[in-house]
């Protein structure tokens, strides 16, 4: 059998990274403002350029830029700016790395028809948890996280239940480092009490954000696990707090938790074993 080819480096054997140094800035610049874009419905130059920090000039440039490339698109008709097709298909290119949205799908179906309520599934990323995938009820009101969506992980359903397996240096640092933002009169502020409330994850397997992101809504959440153990994703059941109830909980919690485990199971995952254990800083 022929060798296998060796693959090219992904860095020069020279390199040395040096943060700020090696970054771009006219491709940052560019990244800003594709992010404002992307945040909008439909911005004028204007706009944009307020939002991004930069001259008009310069903002068009790199618009007329990224529209070459067909990442964004003009509507002449209203003179607005809009994500266009092409940045769509490089970000689906995200979700090709993992057949967790595609084995999840199924599920989150399930347990919307189960609850009644809207399921939702998201990752982490850099102390924030991303939606990636949403199957929404038929409910007049509901919940609704567009894929893209970054919601606080302190401050989220899913977001807990990641915390409360995650290695405790790395919870320290959440929980340290920029401070536990409220959001509600119910966001737990207090790192000793979001330790206690990590405790009570474990402990019964599912998560509940009580308000704490938004007046009013309400969310329950298990985490996904992969074959190593480590909690890469969680799956939720959300909706308004007339519906999603204290009453409820622990029924929904169930079922979460038993969709967490079947797609667990299906990306070949395990849970901890044995679970996770922070101890309290002395």
């Amino acid at each position: 059998m022929p060798a296998q080819a060796s693959r090219s480096r992904g860095r020069p054997r020279s390199f040395n990274d040096t943060a700020q140094g090696s970054v771009i800035r006219s491709l940052d610049r560019a990244m800003v403002l594709l992010k404002v874009v992307a945040a909008g419905k439909g911005m004028s130059l204007t706009e944009i350029a307020e939002m991004s920090g930069q001259p008009a000039s310069s903002a068009y440039r790199v618009l007329i830029t990224l529209q070459r490339h067909g990442i964004v698109e003009f509507d002449e008709t209203v003179q607005l700016w809009h994500v266009g097709a092409e940045a769509f298909r490089v970000g689906s290119a995200f979700l090709g790395r993992t057949s967790i949205v595609e084995i999840s799908r199924g599920v989150m179906q399930e347990i919307m028809a189960a609850t009644g309520e809207t399921a939702n599934l998201a990752i982490a990323d850099r102390g924030e948890i991303v939606f990636v995938s949403q199957v929404e009820t038929h409910e007049p009101i509901r919940a609704f996280f567009r894929p893209g969506t970054r919601s606080p992980i302190h401050a989220s359903g899913i977001g807990k239940a990641l915390l409360a397996y995650l290695p405790q240096p790395q919870v320290d640092a959440l929980l340290t480092s920029g401070g536990l933002t409220g959001y509600t009169a119910k966001t737990i502020t207090d790192p000793a009490a979001m330790r206690t409330e990590l405790g009570a994850i474990r402990a019964r397997g599912w998560a509940v954000d009580d308000e704490e992101r938004t007046d009013g809504m309400r969310c329950i959440a298990a985490p996904i696990f992969n074959p190593f153990g480590e909690a890469i994703a969680g799956i939720s059941v959300s909706g308004p707090v007339t519906r999603v109830t204290p009453e409820r909980d622990a029924d929904i919690g169930e079922t979460v938790c038993a969709a967490a485990s079947k797609i667990t199971r299906a990306l070949g995952g395990k849970a901890p074993s044995p679970p996770v254990e922070h101890d309290l800083p002395a």
